[in-house]
């Protein structure tokens, strides 16, 4: 949630900011809501300060035996318009509230301007697009000839956008999964959590998630549930209504979840195989940090969502998200995106995001600094490390055979305890 006053101090430049976006700032409508708000308030305070002269010149009626009646019967009438006047204000305070809800993020400066993925900017490339002496088979493919890989059994479980996994190529998500969480732990300095899979809707708007986020499932309980989108939903959360002390930060967490998409909006859109799923497992990197840091940090997240192509020897670019590709919560967004033979394209792998104070804002997510007593809002940052199933399809036909058998990255042979995964 952006902050109040970078409205009520510089509308036009958040406005103009936000039009980046292509979201259209409603300047009257704040402008209306906020006179409406310091008419009431002034007035809230006008009567609150009247009943309280009231209830002095009571007693004092009452030291010198006075007839206070007449005292008592303005005090009640005070005290039902306060009433009233306070019921006004929390509905226009809730206004508000709900009215700033649905403003995403300011961007940062260094965001760059475009529309659509096809004006992100590229940062940086590693490794060389791998190249063949025959014809690349895309994971489909591959995984079906294996005999691993299962669409149709998972369209009779469950429906379109879901895969059944057997044998080695389960084995080698689960290596993944375990590779990832040892890499950043061990090496990244991240603390891992276990986290819920299903979050409440305090949670979800506390991330950015509602009331804008539409490509979710929420679940029919009350009250509502909803399954979790990615583990930066519940792990974020785990400092909502939190005062930290500043020698807590910076906070490093690494998540493992399941994660679920409703997709919606994006009918006709990678229908075959699994890059885009329902259902699909990721692993999760989160900061909450000094705000002075946080640009820094997110240079360092993004870095280590990077170590993990590299030492699965996969190439891939890095790609900073222009304005109007950016997510809702975000001020600034790298992707990583990684090369895949099958398609013949690079796909993206990782988003690593910096959000400021935008999520923290809408949790309470606050430091103190022990030396000066200044409590202040966080910052918090996320990146995937990485998304799992798109690893596993990187994996397939970066290191697939002209027979169709799949060669093992060295980094997880261990996990593995094969080389190759053969027909």
């Amino acid at each position: 949630m952006i902050y109040i006053n970078q409205l009520r101090n510089n509308i036009k430049q958040v406005a103009e900011n936000l039009k980046q976006r292509g979201f259209e700032l409603d300047v009257k409508t704040f402008e209306q809501l906020e006179t409406e708000r310091k008419t009431i308030q002034t007035k809230t305070e006008q009567l609150q300060a009247e009943r309280n002269a009231n209830a002095k010149a009571i007693g004092q009626a009452k030291t010198k035996g006075e007839d206070i009646q007449p005292l008592l019967e303005k005090v009640e009438h005070l005290g039902d318009e306060l009433k009233v006047s306070e019921d006004k204000f929390r509905d226009i305070q809730e206004q508000l509230h709900q009215f700033l809800a649905a403003i995403p993020n300011v961007l940062d400066d260094s965001v760059p301007n475009g529309q659509s993925e096809e004006d992100n900017v590229e940062i940086r490339r590693w490794g060389e697009p791998t190249r063949f002496d025959f014809e690349p088979k895309d994971h489909v493919d591959l995984g079906e000839r294996l005999g691993l890989m299962d669409f149709e059994m998972a369209a009779k479980l469950s429906g379109a956008r879901f895969v059944v996994l057997y044998g080695a190529l389960a084995k080698l998500q689960r290596a993944l999964i375990q590779f990832m969480l040892d890499l950043h732990t061990m090496e990244h300095g991240y603390q891992e959590v276990y986290v819920p899979y299903l979050v409440n809707e305090a949670s979800m708007f506390g991330t950015g998630q509602l009331p804008k986020f539409d490509n979710g499932f929420k679940l029919d309980f009350d009250p509502a549930y909803y399954l979790v989108p990615t583990a930066e939903v519940p792990v974020t959360n785990l400092v909502r209504d939190v005062i930290l002390d500043v020698s807590d930060l910076p906070k490093k967490f690494v998540c493992h979840t399941a994660c679920f998409r409703s997709e919606s909006g994006s009918y006709g859109k990678d229908t075959r195989g699994m890059l885009r799923q329902h259902q699909f497992e990721k692993v999760e990197m989160v900061q909450i940090v000094k705000p002075e840091e946080s640009e820094q940090i997110l240079e360092g997240l993004t870095k280590n969502a990077e170590t993990v192509l590299q030492k699965l020897k996969l190439s891939y670019r890095v790609v900073a998200l222009c304005a109007g590709d950016i997510g809702f919560a975000s001020a600034k967004t790298y992707d990583l995106e990684v090369w895949l033979p099958g398609q013949n394209r690079y796909r993206e792998i990782s988003s690593c995001s910096n959000f400021k104070d935008f999520q923290a804002r809408r949790m309470k997510a606050r430091f103190r600094d022990p030396k000066t007593g200044k409590i202040e809002y966080v910052h918090t940052l996320n990146g995937s490390g990485l998304a799992v199933g798109r690893t596993l399809i990187a994996i397939m036909e970066n290191y697939q055979n002209k027979d169709g058998s799949i060669r093992i990255p060295e980094a997880l042979q261990s996990y593995m305890g094969i080389e190759t995964i053969s027909v």
